[in-house]
């Protein structure tokens, strides 16, 4: 089957497009390594841990990711017989009109920048940010994803970030009060706690801090008293530490019959003057 004259161009102009858009992957994948390589704790000036280089990577990754897209798409358009020149030209004039437009990708793009600089959070951290509490597993040019505990991803842009809230930087803090019965003999229960403290400590000293201890009873109403616990872990682990503790805390409380505060009730008996006498006649 011969070839028409007049399909020849077509063809031509399939072929470069599909170099265009090989290349283009080409050069992303190229310049996904390079990012890879060249962005390297040992190679960064400062203290740069995995967690900040991560963010660095994902964001360069998502500049080159948008260059490419930019430039390969432009070349798509002129192979097609756009006029790209003259759309370039008026891009002055079209960023103007636009402009209004997308203030909120820009805003969304220099809270990116700020927040990296600022080292405000990083991938792998544990934060809550737009009413979203979970782990960043991304952070790109425009948004980023938050992986909350039950599984679901929040995709939030970066410009709507107005305060953060950073578990993962500092040893964080773990209080937990225990009530008591009011007929219990305070010291002896906050022996108890503080030696049940001490275990848990030894036990998990990998993830202490500061080891846990009573501060004092900060409570006292009609049903007992309230004793407060305070200490530090390191981040990320102050929940199952504080499960851990109260699990331990209310055995070693069964085994020396330390009681909790439970409801009490008390019920009074009134007699009518008459049947009091009746009855003292009747003895």
């Amino acid at each position: 089957m011969e070839l028409n004259f007049l399909e020849i161009p077509v063809v031509m102009t399939t072929l470069r497009i599909v170099i265009i858009i090989l290349l283009a992957a080409g050069i992303g994948k190229i310049g996904t390594r390079l990012v890879d390589n060249i962005i390297d704790p040992n190679r960064l000036a400062g203290s740069w841990n995995e967690r900040r280089v991560a963010t660095l990577s994902g964001l360069v990754k998502s500049v080159i990711k948008y260059t490419i897209y930019f430039i390969g798409g432009v070349m798509v358009l002129d192979e097609l017989g756009v006029p790209t020149t003259s759309i370039l030209a008026g891009a002055g004039v079209l960023g103007i009109a636009v402009g209004f437009g997308a203030q909120n990708l820009v805003r969304d793009v220099l809270s990116g920048f700020f927040i990296l600089f600022e080292d405000q959070f990083a991938v792998g951290d544990y934060v809550k940010v737009a009413d979203a509490e979970g782990t960043v597993q991304d952070f790109g040019l425009r948004v980023t994803r938050i992986q909350i505990w039950t599984g679901e991803i929040h995709i939030i842009p970066n410009g709507l970030i107005d305060h953060v809230v950073n578990y993962s930087r500092s040893g964080m803090g773990v209080v937990l009060e225990v009530a008591v019965a009011l007929e219990v003999d305070l010291d002896q229960a906050i022996d108890i706690i503080n030696n049940v403290c001490h275990e848990v400590a030894e036990e998990k000293s990998d993830q202490v801090v500061d080891e846990p201890q009573v501060l004092g009873v900060t409570g006292l109403d009609s049903s007992g008293a309230t004793i407060q616990i305070f200490g530090k872990v390191n981040p990320m682990q102050q929940w199952s530490f504080g499960r851990e503790l109260r699990k331990r805390i209310k055995e070693a409380f069964d085994q020396e019959g330390i009681e909790i505060p439970y409801p009490h009730r008390v019920l009074i008996n009134k007699q009518e003057k008459g049947e009091q006498e009746d009855e003292t006649e009747a003895l």
